[in-house]
């Protein structure tokens, strides 16, 4: 036996033939060494039947092989069919010749020789007569049966195998009909898809309308008590003056009592307030009577001090008086938050009574004195954000790549509790500008100061506190306008704020920015209509306002927008200025009403170069003295970015030149002057001009000279890894917080993460069901087109499957990353944790990872019907699908769009060809391990030829040793397709944090 297997290693002709041996060679050639036949030993001779290496002499008493035998051309010896095979006897087919059922012809020249047995097992393709029918079943090696109704055999069965319920099966059936719990499975998979689809839109729906109604509710019940409150403080005015004209009226008529009343009791009645104020009030007509009533029994009696005694028991003791109730009157009533476990309501009314008494108080603070002034701004109750002064001195950027200008010699401060406007031309700087305050300038080389405080501290240090607005509306579009507002609130507003003080921030800031109407509206995106570009431009500073900054910084909030909603987004920036917030802004040419809201004004010339930096009132003053009036009905700052933009020419009597204004406000100041200013302005006298010199050089002239062309490339590869070394530093840059502010951490934002990424998933539940849709149709295509042929084990179905999934779901997680690049980049910048982002994307995407194999297979499976079992085939498809995931999420966060889709389809099918490919090197050997399709194929494989077996061996040995396969590696490969998920997993994160904004 081990002579005949070792054969189809040695042999390098045809299977038929063994190499000469001791018992048939030229010399010796008997009977038995024909196919069919066998001879036996002498009956004196000793074998040893464990020794391997030593063949007996077999060449008496030569006969036909024994049937369930088979005796292979060139040995004399019988060798037992393995199970699995049917060998009858032969029989000659007088007109071929043949001895069938097998292959072998006769020997010429012997008449007497007959056919014999079976000669030869072989694989599948050599010896396809040896193995049992298809549609039979071999008990034994001479017995086939033919497989009755309701049971299926495969090739080479030993016993026939019941066929599933509600599958078919016929007489001589080589495999069950599966297709009914196909169509079940596919049906019940498309219900639950439904239901989810459905359900989730009207789980969102009817979730959002519930906290509508509890909202709703709310504030008609803040606005109730507001307007009752408000009433009961007119009543009581009334009844004060009343009873205060009542009192001297009393004391003229009893004056000669006047003498013994007590000091005491002539109290005024302002002086004396309840501390718990509830919050229910009576109707105004219940209090005007009951006062009525009180008034008309004190005016019977002849004390005066009985008056004052009733209205003291009154503000007294409240709760006292039956049906009324003095606490609504107190502009100073503290609303508890509600503890423990709290309901959409109580936090709504609690946030809705607050912003009523915001209200309240801002009317009753338009008539404040000066000592009620001095009251609001001592109240311990009212809670401040930490201030934030920026001041810079000689700051000045330059571009490194070509020694460039982007701001030079700017000087001054922007202050908390004003709104500082930052205007100019286009190329003056003013987003560098806002960039260089923000920590957010790279690929330039920083001089001067920036101070925090008076402290020269890095601006990163206070990233909590601090508000970037960018100029691009970065919002997500597929959430409302309430989630994007009270996302960031729950991720950067302090853990130590309990929820109904959050909600009350959201609240007060949708109020502010006048985006009540709209809060349960989709933002929108450019495919799917959504809010306004002016209430979607709110929202975007919203994002920023939620979180309650002490510096807030704005890159042209007012861009494309009209003068209404620009007037009432600066009234929302005003509320914040006055709670001690530092605005810095970037306009373009505001109207004249928006241009006196604002306090302060940073004016900017091209090259970076301070104009005017002061307060919006003296503006007007400053260039009036350098001889610049500004004609009528015209708006200034349109008129001073015309002469910044030398469109307009200065008038007056100096005729001062719109390049010598920087100059004009560095002497204004008695700031140092650059030589190559003071050498360009010749028009300034050369007096000034000794005053102040500077200690620069001209960077005009420096840098003319000219350099080869090699030289510039140089030079541009090199500032190219300058600008990469800057962007890594900030990115990676961690310096110690100073805002004493706990947010929180990446586990909770997790989970809030989750949260808005499941949102975002059932909106988009359309596009997940064409996905699964393509994916079923590539199933059943697949299925029914390409069968999986016993002799190859299904490789050639399994290798278009690997392909076909891995083509389609790299395609669609691409979208977990690339449609959020941007959204992304905000958010860590503002501090908002990567690992909770990246996870929480991960997280969601598993639904797909745990559906898309079974919505495959579906179809797949059951048209092919494979020996190995679902859930082999499944676990594969799970750990495959996992796998291209993690390659997807690398390529869509490394490479554009559109790159990344054509990596995502060449990628597969270019991989899947070089694991496929025969292995004659090593070097194709490691190229191909490299390959996760090289692993999926063989996880697919082995799993399938596991299930052959007895006259299979032969087969499944060769065909796996010829891929390079083991039969015993199924649990290797599946590690290894998980291992490499992780690994691109683990790429893609840090490539996210590497890879960001051009």
């Amino acid at each position: 036996m081990k002579f005949y297997l070792n054969s189809f290693f040695e042999s390098p002709g045809s299977e038929n033939y063994l190499k000469p041996n001791k018992n048939c060679n030229l010399t010796s050639w008997v009977s038995g060494c024909e196919p069919g036949w066998a001879c036996s030993v002498n009956s004196n001779q000793q074998v040893n039947l464990n020794d391997a290496k030593v063949i007996p002499a077999r060449t008496l008493n030569c006969q036909a092989c024994c049937e369930g035998f088979f005796c292979p051309h060139g040995i004399t010896c019988m060798i037992p069919c393995p199970l699995g095979s049917y060998c009858p006897l032969a029989k000659l087919n007088k007109t071929t010749g043949v001895c069938e059922p097998y292959l072998y012809q006769l020997p010429p020249g012997q008449p007497n020789h007959t056919c014999g047995g079976a000669n030869i097992w072989a694989d599948v393709g050599s010896s396809s007569e040896l193995f049992c029918s298809a549609g039979s079943f071999c008990p034994t090696t001479t017995r086939r049966i033919t497989c009755s109704s309701g049971n299926y055999c495969r090739m080479g069965s030993t016993s026939e195998k019941s066929c599933f319920k509600l599958s078919s099966c016929n007489p001589n059936s080589a495999k069950q009909n599966m297709q009914a719990y196909g169509i079940m499975l596919l049906a019940a998979l498309s219900t639950l898809l439904l239901i989810i689809y459905n359900c989730s839109d009207q789980v969102l729906t009817t979730r959002e309308r519930r906290l509508a109604k509890s909202r709703e509710a709310a504030a008609r019940s803040a606005r109730e008590t507001a307007t009752a409150r408000q009433k009961w403080k007119t009543a009581k005015d009334v009844a004060k003056k009343h009873a205060s004209g009542l009192q001297a009226h009393l004391s003229r008529t009893f004056s000669r009592k006047k003498d013994f009343t007590h000091p005491e009791k002539l109290k005024i009645l302002d002086q004396v307030k309840s501390d718990d104020d509830p919050i229910q009030h009576p109707s105004t007509s219940d209090s005007v009577a009951f006062l009525s009533s009180r008034v008309t029994s004190v005016e019977k009696k002849t004390e005066p001090s009985d008056l004052l005694q009733i209205m003291q028991e009154i503000e007294d003791d409240p709760d006292g008086c039956q049906g009324f109730n003095v606490g609504t009157g107190d502009k100073n009533m503290n609303i508890p938050v509600p503890k423990g476990k709290q309901t959409h309501t109580q936090i709504f009314r609690y946030a809705y009574s607050q912003l009523e008494k915001e209200r309240a108080q801002q009317k009753e603070n338009e008539k404040l004195t000066f000592s009620g002034i001095v009251k609001l701004a001592t109240n311990t109750e009212i809670r401040k954000r930490p201030l934030l002064e920026i001041s810079f001195k000689n700051l000045t950027l330059t571009l490194k790549a070509k020694n460039k200008h982007l701001l030079r010699c700017v000087t001054g401060e922007i202050k908390p509790g004003r709104i500082t406007a930052v205007m100019g031309p286009s190329g003056a700087g003013k987003t560098i500008f806002l960039s260089a305050v923000a920590g957010k300038a790279i690929g330039c080389k920083m001089t001067g100061l920036i101070l925090i405080n008076g402290k020269n501290e890095s601006i990163h240090s206070y990233k909590k506190i601090v508000g970037f607005v960018p100029q691009d509306d970065v919002v997500h579009g597929n959430l409302t306008v309430e989630e994007n507002l009270w996302f960031s609130a729950k991720c950067r507003l302090s853990t130590d704020l309990s929820k109904p003080d959050k909600v009350l921030v959201v609240e007060r800031v949708i109020e502010f920015l006048g985006l009540q109407t709209v809060r349960s509206s989709l933002v929108g995106t450019v495919e799917k209509r959504g809010i306004s570009g002016g209430q979607r431009k709110r929202v975007n500073v919203g994002l920023e306002m939620v979180m309650e900054p002490s510096l807030l910084i704005l890159d042209e909030p007012t861009s494309g927008l009209d003068s209404a909603s620009s007037l009432q987004l600066l009234r929302a920036l005003r509320r914040e200025a006055l709670e001690g917030v530092n605005i810095c802004m970037v306009v373009h040419q505001p109207s004249y009403a928006l241009f006196k809201m604002f306090d302060d004004l940073i004016l900017l010339a091209k090259g970076g170069l301070t104009v005017y930096h002061g307060p919006v009132k003296k503006v007007e003053e400053y260039f009036a003295g350098l001889g610049i009036n500004i004609p009528e009905r015209v708006n200034p700052p349109d008129h001073f970015i015309d002469i910044l933009e030398g469109i307009v020419v200065p008038g007056g009597s100096s005729r001062v030149s719109y390049k010598d204004l920087p100059v004009r406000w560095m002497l204004h100041n008695g700031y140092s002057i650059p030589l190559d200013m003071q050498q360009n302005n010749a028009a300034l006298s050369r007096s000034s001009m000794d005053v102040i010199l500077a200690n620069e050089t001209n960077p005009s002239v420096a840098g003319m000279e000219d350099h080869s062309f090699a030289r510039e490339i140089w030079q541009g590869m090199k500032s190219n890894v300058v600008l990469q070394r800057d962007k890594l530093h900030l990115n990676f840059l961690k310096s110690k917080d100073l805002t004493n502010r706990r947010t929180p951490g990446a586990f909770q934002q997790y989970k809030y993460f989750l949260g808005r990424v499941g949102k975002q998933q059932l909106r988009e539940a359309r596009i997940l069901a064409m996905d699964y849709l393509i994916l079923l149709l590539a199933g059943a295509c697949l299925g029914s087109l390409v069968k999986v042929k016993d002799q190859s084990f299904g490789a050639d179905a399994y290798t278009y499957t690997i392909i076909a999934v891995s083509l389609l779901c790299k395609i669609a997680a691409l979208r977990s990353f690339s449609l959020d690049k941007l959204h992304y980049w905000r958010e860590s910048a503002s501090g908002i944790s990567s690992l909770a982002y990246f996870l929480s994307k991960d997280t969601i995407d598993h639904f797909n990872t745990v559906i898309k194999p079974a919505v495959y297979l579906s179809m797949f499976y059951f048209f092919t019907n494979p020996r190995s079992s679902f859930a082999d085939n499944y676990i594969v498809l799970f750990c495959l699908v996992y796998c291209v995931t993690g390659i997807a999420y690398s390529l869509a966060i490394v490479f554009e769009p559109g790159t990344a889709q054509l990596c995502s389809v060449l990628l597969p099918v270019v991989l899947t060809l070089i694991a496929t490919q025969p292995k004659d090197s090593e070097f194709m050997k490691i190229l191909a391990n490299l390959c996760y399709p090289k692993w999926a194929l063989e996880a697919f494989v082995t799993a399938n030829a596991e299930r052959y077996y007895g006259v299979w061996l032969i087969t499944r040995c060769g065909s796996l040793l010829k891929s390079g396969y083991n039969v015993h590696d199924w649990n290797l490969c599946i590690a290894i397709l998980v291992s490499i998920g992780l690994v691109c997993r683990v790429i893609a994160f840090f490539c996210m944090l590497i890879f960001q904004k051009k």
